[in-house]
């Protein structure tokens, strides 16, 4: 189980002894925090713990990967040890920070962590107290002994070449207008990446906000997939956060292998590369 209800958090944390980890992103995330998180819950910013920032996107995107030792020690930091149950949430239903924690655990090779389905609002739904008070620092725990040898993640070199194989898929999860190319909030140029199918990330989610069940996840990307190989399909968003949400999706029904191309669209879009747009991949 990588996803989890919010009704079932308490008595999870009470069983598990767990850590509650509040993680968010953008300038103003410590200051959402503040204003109300769940109680016990300890903050994990995207944008400096998360992600290692470059002074040029156009090299591994707005969000590529932290040194993985460095982000043992921040995990050691937490009281993060490899028995340690995790629980996850943020303020975008799970769709963003929560997702990218939840991916990098599983890198480094964490067994027990896991996804609040709705995040933030859904725990305030079930229950669960929201206060603006900061728990005390949990005791530090050695530093965690990350495991690089095999990161399930692929450069831009490999997704120009992938999206010309037809025994690879290259899944967009942006939101459909940004794949099209209609408007691009973030990025400098619209459009995405010729090859690349859109299935968008909030396909993962029903009207109530929370994840689909297991089964109809694994329904919907097995018929994406067909008969190509998990491990030969490539997930992406605009900066490899979002994208994280679909690789949580597919490994709760269960598919394992996909791989995560961090630069995303951030990166690929400000290098000469092709770009499409409309409908078709």
């Amino acid at each position: 189980m990588y996803i989890l209800h919010a009704e079932d958090v308490m008595s999870h944390l009470q069983k598990h002894d767990a850590v509650l980890i509040d993680a968010r992103g953008g300038a103003d995330a410590y200051q959402r925090y503040i204003a109300g998180h769940a109680a016990g819950a300890h903050f994990v910013d995207l944008e400096t713990q998360l992600s290692e920032k470059s002074a040029n996107a156009a090299n591994g995107g707005r969000h590529p990967l932290p040194d993985l030792k460095t982000f043992g020690a921040f995990l050691g930091s937490l009281g993060i040890a490899p028995d340690t149950h995790v629980i996850v949430y943020d303020d975008k239903g799970g769709a963003n920070a929560a997702a990218r924690f939840w991916w990098m655990l599983k890198v480094v090779g964490h067994k027990h962590v896991t996804v609040v389905s709705g995040g933030l609002d859904a725990l305030s739904k079930a229950g669960i107290p929201i206060t603006s008070e900061i728990p005390g620092r949990p005791a530090y725990t050695a530093h965690y002994p990350v495991q690089e040898s095999a990161l399930p993640v692929v450069d831009i070199a490999t997704v120009k070449d992938a999206v010309q194989n037809p025994d690879y898929l290259v899944i967009d999860v942006r939101e459909a207008y940004r794949y099209r190319g209609e408007s691009e909030p973030i990025d400098q140029v619209a459009g995405h990446i010729p090859g690349a199918v859109n299935i968008p990330y909030i396909a993962n989610l029903g009207v109530d906000g929370k994840f689909l069940p297991a089964s109809e996840l694994a329904a919907r990307y097995k018929e994406a997939i067909g008969s190509r190989k998990p491990e030969h399909v490539i997930v992406h968003c605009g900066s490899g956060v979002t994208a994280c949400h679909t690789l949580l999706a597919m490994k709760e029904a269960g598919i394992e292998g996909p791989k995560l191309y961090v630069g995303s669209w951030s990166e690929w879009s400000r290098n000469d590369y092709p770009i499409a747009t409309g409908e078709k991949p």
